[in-house]
């Protein structure tokens, strides 16, 4: 299980601060433990934090009045997420529900803004951030008008190991067919049928509750 300190090491930003600034930023954020279902944040409500998965696995949705949910994205180690919101001052747009019992940072907004205002190298990190999720967003627009459900699965689980999203990710992901479904939005039978192919085209080796990706290139490609 990942720890705070193990998560900001891996943080580019993080590494290049003071030990003096690093400690006020960890006594700036809180730890909270969400339950497997439980909501890390939601649609509507004011945006006071910028937001970090510590160890565990959330994504981002949205989920409408009528009953009808929308799956964006995962967000697993080493994720931060959020600066959007809180960088236009407006309520948030998506919920992040954990798909499992996840460890979540909560960054006060006030040391979000004092690092925004005095390091060069967090304003260089959140350009980065923003550039890389437009590209991820752009992405899954492009993957669900044009791919079937076998390379969308593909993408989707290739996307969860952008070193730049997602820093200290190994080739190894924990994660059950019934969350990658939730993420993708199709059933666990359906998710069992796309892991045999990939499995067979010599992608991923699947263990239980493990994935394990052996040609990641082809994997971002697969589909296309």
């Amino acid at each position: 299980m990942q720890t705070l300190d193990e998560m900001l090491q891996a943080s580019c930003w993080a590494r290049r601060l003071s030990v003096d600034e690093l400690a006020c930023v960890k006594n700036d954020i809180t730890l909270q433990t969400v339950p497997a279902g439980g909501y890390v944040c939601m649609k509507g409500e004011a945006v006071e934090h910028w937001l970090g998965v510590v160890d565990g696995l959330v994504k981002m949705a949205s989920n409408w009045s009528t009953g009808k949910t929308t799956s964006f994205l995962g967000l697993s180690n080493g994720s931060w997420f959020g600066e959007g919101s809180l960088m236009k001052d407006e309520p948030r747009r998506y919920d992040v529900i954990a798909l499992r019992e996840s460890r979540i940072a909560y960054m006060k907004r006030s040391r979000f803004q004092h690092l925004l205002d005095h390091s060069i190298a967090f304003n260089r990190f959140l350009l980065i951030q923003l550039n890389e999720r437009l590209g991820q967003f752009i992405g899954i627009l492009e993957h669900e008008r044009l791919l079937d459900t076998d390379a969308r699965l593909a993408r989707c689980l290739a996307s969860m190991f952008n070193p730049l999203l997602y820093p200290g990710s190994s080739l190894e992901l924990r994660i059950s067919q019934e969350e990658i479904g939730l993420l993708v939005g199709i059933s666990r039978q359906r998710v069992n049928q796309a892991l045999q192919k990939l499995e067979q085209a010599g992608l991923l080796s699947a263990d239980y509750g493990t994935l394990t990706i052996l040609d990641l290139n082809r994997l971002r490609s697969f589909g296309a």
